[in-house]
Formats: structure tokens, sequence, C-alpha cells
């Protein structure tokens, strides 16, 4: 008998068990746990894809086919400046309107979440801001004492506004006032009735932008090269006894990138590199008078060819870095490798835009 009531007793309340889990409420309670799991995994993995896909860098394009579609209906072919304005319309647009768009003012996921393509959103950004300035400065007055272009006055500050900010106003509105600015000037280079834009090709002009591109890929080298923490002799006074600076320092200077930004100063390397080897084929096309009679049209090709081998594909899926010899690659050490050589050749090229 007792085995009997125990075995009803278990019946009797697996029935209990199973009526309360097939009960209305219960169901409900189960099917929106499910609802919510559901679509928290599938907004997860939504915004993995959209991370991955928005990390993807933009292909390089043909300098001279971009400046042929600026044209106007009236030209023949591109005049003298319209390879270099074009191309740098062409890279501000695609800095804004690549897959993803702008990231680095996203406050929403992905793109706050993600730090490498804004890294190289600065990189191009900086090269950009460089070449309008080397426009606005340089390339389209003829002496210190001419005037500026009225569009380039306009260009030139608006690619300066913070790079981070997300509204009133937004970062992409005023780079767009910039871009705006800069097919107009483009367009009145390509107007024979509006002698008022010039872009003068020579070669104490193209010396000066080549300075600050020089000084720009120097930094990167040094921050790429300190992946690996070393120890450097300071060379801040070297070569003039009466040099002084406002601080004393350390007569060896422990240099280290932080492990945290070690991928960040890669990225923003390879964005400068693809903005600057296209500035870098437009200079080549608009002052290939100059660069032949200074026979250095090798010279900046070999520039162009070292800036080439920094965009090759990287198939590990973060950025190593071991030590220099050790079993593990180090891919900022062959970042600078590549920079290093091409800030060389481009040294040269000044050297020689320099001779008489």
């Amino acid at each position: 008998m007792n085995r009997l009531r125990d075995w009803l007793d278990r019946l009797l309340h697996g029935a209990k068990t199973t009526a309360h889990l097939y009960h209305p409420r219960t169901m409900r309670e189960r099917g929106l746990m499910w609802t919510a799991g559901l679509l928290a995994s599938t907004y997860v993995i939504v915004m993995i894809v959209l991370a991955i896909a928005w990390s993807m860098t933009p292909a390089e394009f043909d300098v001279r086919k971009v400046a042929s579609a600026r044209m106007l209906s009236t030209q023949n072919q591109p005049v003298t400046g319209q390879y270099t304005t074009s191309t740098l319309i062409e890279v501000t647009t695609t800095l804004l309107d690549k897959p993803g768009g702008y990231l680095s003012n996203d406050i929403t996921p992905p793109g706050v979440l993600m730090d490498n393509m804004p890294s190289w959103e600065f990189g191009v950004l900086v090269q950009a801001r460089d070449m309008a300035r080397a426009l606005r400065n340089d390339f389209s007055r003829s002496q210190s004492q001419s005037v500026e272009d009225k569009d380039l006055i306009i260009a030139e500050p608006q690619l300066n506004f913070d790079n981070a900010s997300w509204m009133l106003p937004s970062t992409e509105g005023e780079y767009r006032q910039a871009i705006r600015a800069l097919v107009r000037y483009n367009q009145r280079l390509g107007d024979a009735d509006a002698t008022d834009a010039q872009f003068f090709t020579r070669a104490d002009n193209l010396r000066d932008w080549l300075g600050m591109v020089e000084k720009r890929l120097g930094s990167l080298s040094q921050r790429l090269s300190a992946s690996v923490g070393q120890v450097r002799v300071n060379t801040d006074l070297g070569g003039d006894r009466e040099a002084r600076q406002s601080t004393a320092t350390p007569s060896q200077l422990m240099i280290k990138t932080p492990w945290n930004k070690i991928d960040d100063v890669f990225f923003e390397a390879r964005g400068a590199s693809w903005a600057l080897l296209h500035l870098l084929r437009a200079v080549e096309a608009d002052f290939a008078p100059v660069l032949e009679k200074k026979n250095a049209l090798v010279s900046i090709r070999q520039i162009i060819r070292e800036l080439e081998a920094s965009q090759s594909t990287v198939w590990s899926p973060i950025i190593l870095n071991g030590s220099g010899f050790g079993l593990v690659a180090n891919h900022s050490l062959v970042m600078a490798s590549y920079i290093s050589r091409a800030n060389a050749a481009l040294i040269d090229l000044r050297n020689l835009l320099a001779q008489g």
C-alpha cells in the first residue's frame, strides 16, 4: 500500500508540474524569453557583420579617370592642377562615403566600439588637411604677396574642423562644405574665362608640400618602430652648438607605444599611406614637366611603389606585435620599414628639386 501511495503521489505531482508548464501564462513568459533571446542574438550577429564590413578599407582609384570625370563639358583634357585638386576631392569624399560612412564621431554601435577604422580615417584626414593647406598657401599663389583663392580660404579651415563632432555642427557637414569649395575651385581652374583661379607647378611649391609630408612620415615611422620598446639617443639638439630647448631631457630616452595603441598607430599609418599615394600620383601628373626637367620622375615613382606595398592585405585577424627577431610577426615594424624607405626617397626628391 505504501508503494502504491508513493506511486500515486509522484503521478499527481508530475501531472501538476506538466499542467504548470503548459499553463497559458507560463507559455507566454517562455515565449517572450525566447523572443528576447532571439532578438538579442540577431542584434549581436548583425553588429559583428557590420563591424567586419565597415572595417574594409576602400580600394585604390585611378587619379586620371577621376580628374577626367570632373572636367567641364567644354574641356578637352584636365588643365594644370586639376589632377591634384580632383584627387583631394575624391580622397575626402571617400572618407565620408565609404561603407559605414564616417565613423570617427559615431556614438552608437558598432561604430562607437570600433577603433581601427577611425584611426585609418584620421591618417587620411591629416594628409587631406596638409594638401588643402598647400593648395591655399603655395600651389594657388604665385608669390607671398599674392591674394589667396576665395574658395580655398573656405576649404582649408573647414577640413581642420574637429574630427569627432557628431552634431551642432557635425563633422560630416563641415567637411562637405570643404568639398563643395574644392569643387568650385576645381571648376574655375578648368574655365578659361575664370582667370582668378590658378595652380602654379613650380619646384619650390612642390618642395614646401613635400616638406610637410616628410615630417608626417618621419613621425609615423618613429611611432611604428616604438611598438617594440627601445632606448634611443636624444638627438633633439644635434648639429647646432647654440641650440636650446625649454626644459632639460635625458641623453637617452625609453620609447614604447602603449600596447592598446599599437593597432591604432598601424591603421593611422595605413590610412595616411593610402591618401598619400593617390596625392603623389596626382602630383606626378600635374608636375610632370618640372619632374622631367629635374630627372625626378623615377624618384616619385619609387615613393609611390613603397606606399603601395604598405597597402598589402593583412591576413592576421589582429595586429601582431612580436619582438624584432622573435617567432611572431610584428606588423608595425613591417609598416615602419615601408614608410621609412618612402621617407628616405622623399628626402632625396626634395634635395633633387632644390638643385638648380
